[in-house]
């Protein structure tokens, strides 16, 4: 199957590493796949686009095509991408409630088939047959590595306890000030609290193994990667409860699901920094390899054809 990938290029590295990482999975699994990158900001950068990928579908043939995030699909649907499969993040319809009326009319008009990350974001989005098909973490590349090496990686003072929060603090959803407040009533100079900013993909093994306990405070999620990648390397973490986040870690010992509550998150992450070392969160996320989820989204891909 030939599949191109459309998506935004404007982070710091080009295409994300959630789109790309997808990408290679499915072609793991004997597809073709090609990327085509939105380069340009906000409604009118975003526009420009569509007579460059309208121009680039003339010239090639794909069986499908797969965007990722609400904008890129609209710009594939007015460039006449077709079969087109939509793969909608939380931010798609968590943070505005025009956007999500703008997604429902495209889905009616254009698209073949909608990808939600959890139910949470399916029930929220109000599209009944959208496909729940959550990001797969690749297991050969998120694992348990020493402490020793991950520390020495990161740079961070061996003799103290890390916490991780697990979000660039200048994002307004992913909530730092909540886990500020958290982490200043843990009161105990031995404990530091770190934070994401600028971190290559494939450098973030090393930052989970050099964590005691990983945090998640944001106020809304569809089915945050950083999470099942964290459970990939066995860490302990603490997260209030949104997206798909209970139902990822709850069965997990040393992984907490809490309130708003910054008394709360504060004593379940003194609770886990005094528990073992290690969790089982990888064998309990083994449903969520990224090789098990290709295949997921290759039927989707069939599904669109017929």
């Amino acid at each position: 199957m030939n599949i191109l990938f459309v998506s935004s290029g404007n982070s710091k590295n080009g295409i994300s590493s959630l789109t790309k990482n997808q990408g290679e999975s499915i072609k793991e699994l004997g597809h073709q796949v090609t990327f085509f990158t939105i380069k340009g900001k906000g409604v009118i950068g975003y526009f420009k686009n569509i007579f460059t990928l309208n121009s680039f579908l003339k010239n090639k043939h794909f069986d499908v095509v797969h965007a990722h995030y609400s904008l890129s699909a609209i710009v594939a649907s007015l460039a006449g991408a077709k079969p087109l499969i939509v793969s909608l993040m939380g931010s798609d319809v968590k943070a505005s409630a025009i956007l999500k009326y703008v997604i429902k009319f495209f889905n009616w008009l254009f698209w073949k088939q909608v990808i939600v990350k959890s139910q949470d974001m399916k029930d929220d989005s109000g599209l009944k047959k959208a496909n729940v098909i959550p990001n797969g973490v690749n297991f050969k590349k998120f694992k348990q590595i020493p402490r020793s090496e991950a520390i020495i990686e990161t740079g961070w003072d061996s003799k103290k306890k890390h916490i991780l929060f697990a979000a660039n603090p200048h994002r307004p959803e992913k909530n730092f000030a909540l886990a500020e407040k958290a982490f200043s009533l843990i009161e105990n100079d031995e404990v530091t609290l770190q934070k994401l900013v600028d971190i290559p993909n494939e450098k973030m093994p090393f930052y989970f193994n050099a964590s005691d306990v990983i945090l998640l405070t944001s106020l809304w999620e569809g089915s945050p990667n950083v999470i099942k990648e964290a459970m990939a390397c066995n860490c302990k973490i603490v997260a209030v409860n949104v997206g798909d986040i209970e139902q990822v870690i709850s069965s997990t010992k040393g992984c907490f699901v809490t309130k708003f509550d910054p008394n709360e998150i504060s004593e379940k992450i003194k609770e886990a920094l005094y528990l073992e070392d290690k969790t089982k969160g990888r064998a309990n996320i083994n449903y969520l390899d990224s090789e098990l989820i290709a295949h997921q989204l290759v039927d989707v891909y069939k599904n669109a054809q017929a």
